[in-house]
């Protein structure tokens, strides 16, 4: 029988990382994020109806510049909830077909606003580090200004709530090789002891 997990954290949390050590241990990876942003380039439809929502200014030689459209929905989560009504059916729709495609034992979907669409799918996985480390890898790895690093974690749950929320937590605040332990651990509990 196939297990199904669902992966989710705080933005810089490192559910990419984590994600990737469920990949290389042997589990199927489904990545909601990676299928927006195939959408966002690929899907004529999709990108068509976002344009004209948000406006042409959100283009860059043709293409949806994603750092000027998260800047507008991050900072007005009506906006947000508009974009994601957008892309959402069709995510899940791409989703469902590659759970029924993959022929692993254990399929993890990585959806980082799992609590805050109140998904309540379980069991769920929280990639979690402490605030302080999330901003400094925000202003490392994306070069965000203060103010949009505040807008973007306003828009998610406080990641302390998001492991209160947790079936399981696998804390990526120290080395990769401790966080490939914790990933391996889980892996092997979620085989053997399936209780959902």
């Amino acid at each position: 029988m196939k297990k199904i997990v669902y992966l989710t954290g705080g933005i810089a949390t490192g559910k990419s990382t984590v994600a990737k050590i469920f990949e290389e241990l042997g589990a199927k990876v489904i990545d909601a994020d990676k299928i927006v942003h195939k959408l966002l380039e690929e899907d004529e439809a999709v990108k068509s109806e976002i344009v004209k929502i948000f406006g042409q200014d959100i283009l860059e030689n043709g293409k949806i510049n994603r750092r000027k459209l998260g800047a507008i929905v991050f900072a007005d989560r009506s906006k947000l909830s508009v974009l994601e009504k957008i892309t959402h059916p069709k995510v899940l729709e791409i989703m469902s077909k590659q759970i029924s495609e993959s022929d692993e034992e254990l399929v993890v979907l990585e959806i980082p606003l799992l609590f805050e669409k109140q998904m309540n799918l379980k069991p769920s996985v929280v990639v979690y580090c402490p605030a302080h480390i999330q901003i400094k890898r925000m202003k490392e790895r994306d070069n965000l200004s203060d103010e949009e690093i505040r807008n973007r974690l306003n828009s998610q749950i406080d990641i302390e709530k998001k492991k209160e929320m947790a079936d399981y937590v696998v804390d990526n605040s120290g080395s990769l090789e401790e966080t490939r332990e914790q990933v391996r651990k889980l892996i092997d509990k979620l085989l053997t002891q399936w209780s959902f």
